[in-house]
């Protein structure tokens, strides 16, 4: 198959970038809600005895661009709604209509193909989640991966960031901005401390969450795809200030008066020396952590339907630490990792007509990361011991990447909600690896093509068809990745969705630097669920089957060798009904997963694995004082440790092995609401923040670290039994207060 290169796909979005130039001479813009003032959204909007039409966003919002004049009529329709035709008289100008749609007898309501897959955005309404909404469950510490760990399918994982998904690692999980890929999320890696996201996550006004079986669009992820949407114009000019112990910052948007453009700032430091002043830590912290982190974005209106947006961010981190040497009585090991990421993301979307439209991105970063290993003694002087392990204690580790995307999708939508969406993307990669003296250069490009089809076999049947395909210049390989979800609707609103997909990954760059070929890795999924939604309530049942092939091992030498397997069933309820005020949802996750991969003698359970997650999230507010209150409670039975120990035939095979303890969680955080400038025009949003996370000061362990001889054995726990925090924060221009009184935040 021969796929396009990076300089046909750059000609392909010029191209398309000046055909969207020619625009119709008037815009009708809108939105479609029922008669609870619920958003319609996929609703078919047509331009009677003309071709011309289009579908409502997720929002419900429309914007049509038509070239006739004189006096036309506009038919709306919705599955499961009475069509209804209104007489509109177009002029060289904006349009706006709202138009209501009421509910037909006996009829089913939309169909979304949904195997897998959590999605919201800023404008959902009922039980679904939004990102200011998860960026709020107690304990999450303002990053959004850490939040959705709260929902099904992902594993409570404490000494470390991202997402765990399914029986896959971190680093199976990748997060999208736009459509572009965000390579790295958080900051550098520090053993035993989970590090912080890199983005803010106010940036954002649409989140999928999906644990398997995500769209053929996206790619080079095993288990999981984040996929993050970035808000258009704000709604108004505002500024924001917030002051904690841990971490200082300020940012500002502005809107200009014709509502056509935006840019923004924002800058954040955080120093956590004076916090560990105050709260002991466990790894003696010698430098910070300490994190600078500044964004900027711009966002244009192009035309009355176009957008164009640009988001950069810069992050700094320089931590230090040292630890009692595992292998010895009296040295310690130090380390220290100084890293610099900057990222930048350009995006446009426009319709090229009533029925075609483009997405297109292009997406840069650069990240230099320095890691020192040192052996020292109680005076903190370097020692040099030739003897093994000794001998590999004192290292530099450089790892300096390049990473680049450029990406096009057209989508041409038909109607009763039909679609189909095409389009091509290019990664360039370029890493210089270096280990002490020795420097390993890696250059490659991955190029991707996809197509995708919406189709909607009856009023109650929906599917998604999609296929991806992908060469690696590194691998010198070629894949094929096809994948189908299909949905049915019962009378009563409940749907059964299932899904089937094949999906690959490429290895990281520390096994591709070692001698050995380690190809794509594969997993193929298998996923059937149930869902119904109402009234504020959603209930979700899923169960799924996932089978990993080619896996990176690295037992005795570098190969892909591994495979698997995981499965489960999950359990997902939310209720914004019952109680007033009260928001909380049970998420209850079963997993069952084996794997070979890396230094594993065998097919055993991974380390980061285990069968029962239990999560409690509740959030209340208290208009009377304006009080908002967060609870997060998890419980999960213990993880697998192992002892590996090489034999003398340069394979592995496990010594020791056993079960931690059960994890046990609860957090609890606190905001109280007030204005502090009452007299100011413009309104203002204030507040302190407050909360604790593991309130019963339950001892976690999240599994042990050997000595080289094994009998040194050292559990891996968390910096601090508990953790706190206290803070200011304030946003003139606009007050959120309703969002926290309807749950929104």
């Amino acid at each position: 198959m021969k796929l396009l290169k990076l300089p046909d796909i750059l000609f392909i979005l010029l191209l398309l970038l000046g055909v969207s130039s020619i625009k119709a001479q008037t815009l009708i813009r809108g939105k479609v809600t029922n008669t609870k003032k619920e958003p319609l959204s996929d609703a078919s909007i047509i331009l009677k005895n003309t071709p011309t039409g289009i579908n409502t966003d997720s929002a419900g919002g429309f914007s049509l661009p038509i070239s006739v004049k004189g006096k036309q009529v506009l038919r709306i329709s919705s599955v499961g709604y009475i069509t209804k035709e209104i007489d509109i008289n177009p002029q060289d100008s904006v349009l706006y209509v709202d138009i209501v749609l009421k509910e037909e007898g006996k009829m089913l309501g939309e169909v979304v193909v949904s195997a897998g897959s959590f999605e919201a955005t800023d404008k959902a309404k009922g039980a679904s989640l939004t990102p200011m909404d998860a960026v709020t469950v107690a304990g999450n510490g303002g990053d959004i991966a850490n939040a959705l760990r709260s929902l099904p399918g992902a594993q409570q994982i404490g000494e470390q960031e991202g997402l765990f998904v399914r029986g896959g690692t971190s680093a199976e999980t990748k997060q999208f901005i736009d459509g572009a890929l965000l390579p790295n999320p958080n900051y550098a890696s520090v053993p035993g401390v989970p590090q912080p996201a890199r983005v803010n996550p106010f940036l954002f006004k649409g989140i999928l969450f999906s644990t398997g079986g995500y769209s053929a669009i996206y790619g080079d992820a095993l288990s999981s795809a984040l996929i993050l949407e970035s808000v258009d114009l704000p709604d108004k000019s505002s500024a924001s200030l917030h002051i904690f112990p841990q971490d200082v910052g300020a940012g500002l948007q502005e809107l200009d008066s014709k509502k056509k453009s935006s840019y923004g700032v924002d800058v954040h430091y955080g120093n956590l020396q004076f916090y560990n002043s105050l709260v002991p830590q466990k790894p003696r912290f010698f430098h910070g952590p300490e994190y600078l982190e500044s964004d900027a974005n711009f966002r244009i209106k192009t035309s009355k339907t176009g957008m164009l947006k640009f988001y950069t961010n810069y992050g700094y981190n320089n931590t230090g630490m040292r630890n009692p040497d595992i292998d010895s009585t009296n040295l310690l090991s130090s380390f220290q990792t100084k890293d610099q990421n900057i990222y930048a993301n350009l995006s446009y979307r426009d319709y090229l007509s009533a029925h075609w439209k483009i997405d297109a991105v292009v997406a840069y970063n650069y990240d230099k990361n320095t890691i020192t290993n040192k052996l020292e003694n109680q005076q903190f002087q370097q020692v040099f011991i030739p003897a093994y392990p000794y001998n590999e204690k004192n290292s530099i580790i450089n790892t300096e990447s390049n990473f680049a995307q450029v990406r096009a999708v057209i989508t041409r939508t038909f109607a009763h909600n039909q679609a189909i969406r095409f389009g091509a993307e290019n990664f360039y990669t370029n890493t210089n690896y270096t280990y002490n003296d020795t420097t390993t250069t890696l250059t490659g490009n991955t190029t991707a093509a996809f197509a995708e089809g919406d189709v909607y076999l009856t009023k109650n049947i929906a599917a998604k068809i999609g296929v991806r395909a992908e060469h690696s210049s590194l691998l010198d390989k070629t894949v094929l990745a096809p994948r189908i979800s299909v949905a049915y609707r019962f009378a009563d609103g409940g749907q059964i969705n299932a899904a089937y997909g094949v999906f690959y990954q490429q290895p990281d760059i520390t096994y591709l630097v070692q001698n050995g070929t380690p190809g794509f890795a594969q997993a193929t999924h298998y996923i059937i669920n149930y869902q119904k939604k109402a009234n504020n309530r959603l209930l979700r049942i899923e169960a799924y089957y996932k089978q990993y092939n080619s896996l990176v091992t690295t037992n005795p030498a570098v190969n892909d060798n591994g495979k698997g397997y995981a499965r489960g069933v999950e359990l997902f309820f939310r209720d914004k009904r019952t109680f007033k005020d009260l928001d909380y949802w049970i998420t209850y996750t079963y997993l069952d997963t084996k794997r070979m991969y890396l230094d594993y003698p065998s097919e055993i359970h991974p380390d980061f694995s285990t069968p029962h997650t239990v999560w409690v999230v509740a959030k209340k507010f208290f208009p009377n004082i304006n009080l908002s209150a967060n609870m997060s409670y998890s419980l999960a039975t213990g993880r697998p440790y192992y002892d590996m120990q090489t034999g003398i035939n340069g394979k592995t095979f496990i010594s020791d092995h056993g079960t931690t303890n059960m994890y046990n969680d609860m957090n609890l955080s606190f905001a109280y609401l007030f204005t502090m400038f009452k007299k100011w025009k413009e309104k203002d949003f204030s507040g302190i923040g407050f909360g604790m996370n593991n309130v019963f000061g339950t001892k976690q362990v999240f599994g042990y670290n050997y000595s080289y001889n094994g009998l040194n054995k050292v559990p891996v726990v968390p910096p601090a039994t508990r953790s706190y925090y206290i803070g200011l924060f304030m946003t003139f221009g606009i007050d959120r207060r309703d969002d926290f009184i309807n749950n929104n935040l």
